[in-house]
């Protein structure tokens, strides 16, 4: 039987998720509008799709052949649209950018505001996410990343250096044994634990949280001092640094392409744009320039001592 492109994206989404609701979830339909159609397509082709099992919905062999299937027509059809972008000559159109919610709330929305004021015909759809999207799927067409190791398989620009420093309240000092706040192991890999746990006991960390989001608003609170972004943080008068940038924090911006978009117009445009936003602000993002130096004589933030 002639099985149609729903059907196929049907049984992937259950193989990804394990189950069904989650999986009509992500569909846009109902559980039992899915249960009715995988009871209906396994009717058709005679063949069993997923075996039933207490902990979820799991492949058979043809089941696995169908998400095999499916995976090349999504990565053909993503192909046909990169193509198809290729061909436009003036902006215009949808295109979707993830960033990470720091980013896009601090950095990001006015210079969106001034490309739509430059590109009104381009339609913009911000996915906000700390996870990297897959662009080869375009889950995006445009990500904007602080990272160290940008993907191989995407193209794209170094737009500056993100430096981080130590910060707390104008009144903290390194010398009086402060209480810290910091992300916990889930972010950069542990790489804020492990900064933390370098300089401070652990009882002496009073929060930690599972996102960088918050963080500033935990350390101007009071609840903490902390690692924070030089470029949010040196803006703070209710902030002080306690230390120089950190290099073992230190990371690298990133505007990232898949390779078969970098001759979009639309994509061009953008990566020519943020490359102009973000070059005055390199100093502020590298953490250079500013008058409000930290502490004379504690230097960078080393372990505190009672």
């Amino acid at each position: 039987m002639p099985v149609a492109w729903d059907e196929f994206r049907l049984v992937r989404a259950i193989a990804e998720r394990g189950a069904l609701a989650p999986a009509a979830g992500q569909l846009g339909i109902n559980p039992s509008t899915a249960f009715r159609r995988l009871a209906a397509l396994e009717a058709g082709l005679g063949a069993r799709l997923f075996e039933r099992h207490r902990s979820g919905y799991v492949p058979t062999p043809a089941g696995e052949a169908m998400v095999a299937a499916a995976c090349r027509m999504e990565e053909e059809a993503a192909r046909f649209d990169r193509e198809v972008a290729d061909r436009a000559s003036v902006p215009s159109g949808s295109l979707r950018i993830t960033a990470p919610a720091g980013l896009a709330v601090d950095l990001l929305m006015p210079m969106l505001a001034r490309f739509r004021g430059l590109y009104p015909r381009v339609r913009l759809d911000l996915v906000v996410s700390e996870e990297a999207l897959n662009l080869s799927r375009r889950d995006a067409d445009v990500a904007l990343r602080a990272t160290r190791e940008p993907p191989d398989n995407l193209v794209g620009r170094r737009l500056s250096g993100v430096a981080w420093a130590v910060y707390g309240p104008v009144e903290a000092s390194l010398a009086a044994d402060p209480l810290w706040v910091s992300p916990d192991e889930s972010v950069a890999g542990g790489l804020f634990t492990r900064f933390v746990a370098a300089r401070t006991a652990p009882e002496r960390v009073a929060l930690r949280i599972n996102t960088v989001q918050g963080l500033y608003e935990a350390v101007a609170a009071g609840i903490g001092i902390g690692a924070l972004p030089c470029y949010v943080a040196d803006r703070r008068p209710s902030l002080r640094r306690l230390s120089g940038p950190e290099p073992e924090l230190a990371a690298e911006l990133w505007l990232l392409t898949h390779p078969d978009l970098r001759r979009s117009v639309r994509v061009r445009a953008f990566l020519e744009h943020m490359a102009g936003e973000i070059a005055p602000l390199r100093a502020s993002l590298e953490g250079r320039g500013t008058e409000r130096l930290f502490e004379r004589g504690e230097g960078a933030a080393g372990r505190a001592t009672a």
